[in-house]
């Protein structure tokens, strides 16, 4: 019998999806474990068993939290996002390549220790996708899991092959051993563009949408680095979490994948900067596109197919474009820079 605590690991808990997630684990009665490389905010800590501030490439911190705690789930949030990853490639395949490796890593030990599979959530990403050209793009219909995986920047290639990692450590990991032991339960959803209410974008190729919103509040300009005719998939944050707590809790006897698309609406940003105008009639949207990031952004589907996520585990967002601004962007927005009306 193993005397640590169990608990839920949430790693880059400081992140846009992270705020959201620690809060509805806690809720949930589970001693959530937050991790990022950054001073966990008042916000989050308060809802946390437990905080450490420390890098996810540092495997000797990351195996004391795993002598210190049994981990049943891990939440693996932490990853340097697209655009910074482009001006630093090396980098970001230490992050989130070598990092997801010692997470998985640190999952599989658990696992031995406690005798059952550790589940291991993995946010991956529309940048797995990598379309060829823009006829291509406007011709394709929705896109499964299966088509275009050529990705064009070192965040999708990361992502792919944190899918493809988990999938091995899952069924393949140590097979020539002489002892097996349980590993880990791998889930992913490759995330659509995400907004958020609660925290500022932090670097995201598909950023252009929230980016725009928090200027408009701030009443600051915003010259949108894309295309008006741009369309790409998104999803309200609330959803986003929710599906990452829907496949984690799915029976696995449901699941016939490891990696699922979502998505929510697929606005034009020309559509987004409308919505935007209506509620802060005020704002300053230009479009001045910034040619590099829009091919990278041209390479992603305009919308993807999410039939098996509806199918093996009920996914069905909440919030479609016209609710995700008046009752969650909007209200958010205005309570965070401290607007009363």
């Amino acid at each position: 019998m193993t005397s640590r605590k169990p608990a839920v690991l949430v790693t880059g808990a400081n992140g846009e999806i992270g705020h959201s997630l620690v809060r509805r684990l806690a809720a949930d009665g589970a001693n959530v474990v937050a991790l990022d490389v950054r001073e966990i905010d008042a916000a989050c800590r308060t809802h946390c068993t437990a905080t450490q501030v420390g890098d996810i490439n540092d495997l000797a911190m990351l195996q004391r939290l795993g002598v210190e705690f049994e981990f049943t789930s891990i939440f693996h949030l932490a990853a340097l996002l697209s655009t910074r990853g482009e001006f630093q490639p090396e980098l970001a395949h230490r992050v989130n390549v070598e990092g997801t490796l010692n997470l998985m890593r640190v999952a599989v030990e658990s696992a031995a220790n406690s005798g059952y599979a550790v589940t291991f959530m993995f946010p991956s990403s529309i940048a797995v996708y990598g379309i060829a050209d823009t006829k291509t793009r406007a011709s394709a219909p929705p896109v499964s899991e299966e088509q275009y995986l050529a990705p064009q920047t070192m965040y999708g290639c990361n992502k792919l092959y944190g899918e493809h990692l988990g999938r091995y450590t899952m069924h393949h990991y140590r097979r020539l051993a002489a002892e097996q032991h349980p590993t880990i339960d791998f889930r992913s959803i490759r995330f659509p563009g995400l907004i958020s209410a609660d925290t500022v974008p932090s670097g995201g190729t598909s950023d252009y949408a929230p980016e725009m919103l928090h200027a408009a509040a701030k009443g600051e300009p915003y010259a949108c680095f894309v295309r008006e005719n741009m369309r790409l998939p998104f999803m309200a944050m609330p959803d986003a979490v929710d599906a990452l707590l829907q496949l984690a809790e799915a029976p696995k006897a449901n699941l016939s994948t490891h990696v699922y698309n979502i998505g929510a609406f697929a606005p034009s940003a020309a559509e987004f900067a409308t919505l935007v105008r209506e509620f802060f009639p005020k704002a300053n949207i230009s479009f001045k596109p910034d040619l590099l990031r829009q091919a990278i952004v041209e390479s992603w589907p305009a919308d993807v197919d999410d039939t098996r996520a509806r199918r093996d585990w009920g996914f069905k967002p909440l919030y479609d474009l016209r609710r995700t601004f008046s009752e969650y962007l909007i209200p958010g927005v205005r309570r965070r820079y401290g607007m009363t009306s």
